[in-house]
C-alpha cells in the first residue's frame, strides 16, 4: 500500500505534523523539527474511540517523543473514527454496555469478539505502515510500540521483529489466547497499570505481565482510575524508550 500524505504543518516548537492516508487507512506522522540523522520511531497505539477524539492525547505523546528525537505515528483502527463501521465489532461493543448496564460481569466470549478480531485486522495494518514510514528518508530505525489495546502491542511484540522495546497500557480486556501469546515476547517492556482501573480486571493485567518471557520487563503501578496517568508516568517511559531505542 502506497503512503500519500493529505496535510502538513508545523507546531510550536518546529515539530512536524502530516496526516496521511496508507490505503484506505488514515493516520498521521510526526517528526523532530530537526535531525541531522534519520530519526528511531515510536507508533503510539490508542483505544478504538477514533483518531479526532484521541487527538489531543496523541500529540500531547508525540511532542513529548520529538523532543526525545523521536518520530511518532498512529492509525485509525478498524471500524473507528471515519472508517468504515464493522458490524460484528458494534455487537461486541453493544454487548460490553448491555452487561455493564446489567451489572454483570464481561464473559470471554465478549472479550473474544471485541479484542481478537480487532488484533487480526490491525497487526498488518500496522506493519504496512511500518514498511511505508521506514521507506521515508527521515525516518529510521529502532522502532518502539506505546500503547493500547494492550492485545495488539502484544501481538506486534511477537509478529514484528523491528519493534524493538514497547510501552504497554494495562487498561484493555485481554482475551485468554492472548496469554499464550504472551509467553512468546521477549522485548524489552515497561508496563503501565492504573490501580483503581474501574473498567479493568487488575488480576487479569497482573497475569499477563506475569506470563511475558522478556528477560527486562518493569510493571509500573499509580493509584487513580482510566484516565489517571501521573505526568511523571510519561517522564519513565521517554527514559525507557531513550534507553532501548538511541
Amino acid at each position: 500500500m502506497a503512503l500519500h500524505f493529505t496535510s502538513e504543518q508545523r507546531l510550536d516548537g518546529g515539530v512536524l505534523e502530516r496526516e496521511f492516508t496508507l490505503g484506505e487507512v488514515p493516520g498521521i506522522l510526526w517528526t523532530p523539527p530537526s535531525a541531522s540523522a534519520p530519526a528511531p520511531l515510536i507508533l503510539l497505539g490508542h483505544p478504538p474511540l477514533g483518531l479526532d477524539r484521541m487527538y489531543p492525547r496523541l500529540v500531547a505523546r508525540a511532542r513529548h517523543a520529538a523532543a526525545d528525537g523521536f518520530a511518532a505515528a498512529t492509525i485509525e483502527l478498524p471500524g473507528s473514527g471515519d472508517r468504515p463501521r464493522w458490524a460484528a465489532l458494534e455487537q461486541a461493543r453493544a454487548d460490553l454496555r448491555r452487561a455493564g448496564e446489567a451489572g454483570e460481569p464481561v464473559s470471554d466470549e465478549i472479550i473474544d469478539a471485541l479484542i481478537l478480531p480487532l488484533v487480526d485486522e490491525a497487526v498488518p495494518e500496522w506493519q504496512a505502515a511500518l514498511d511505508a514510514l521506514l521507506s521515508l528518508p527521515e525516518i529510521g530505525g529502532p522502532v518502539g510500540y506505546s500503547g493500547g489495546v494492550i492485545s495488539i502491542g502484544v501481538r506486534l511484540a511477537v509478529a514484528e521483529p523491528r519493534v524493538k522495546a514497547a510501552v504497554l497500557f494495562a487498561g484493555s480486556f485481554v482475551p485468554r489466547a492472548m496469554f499464550e501469546e504472551a509467553r512468546q515476547v521477549t522485548i524489552p517492556l515497561h508496563v503501565l497499570l492504573q490501580w483503581d482501573d474501574e473498567g479493568n480486571d487488575r488480576q487479569a493485567a497482573l497475569n499477563l505481565f506475569d506470563a511475558f518471557a522478556s528477560t527486562e520487563k518493569s510493571l509500573h503501578a499509580h493509584t487513580g482510575g482510566h484516565t489517571g496517568v501521573p505526568q511523571f508516568a510519561g517522564d519513565a517511559a521517554a527514559q525507557f524508550f531513550t534507553r532501548h531505542l538511541t
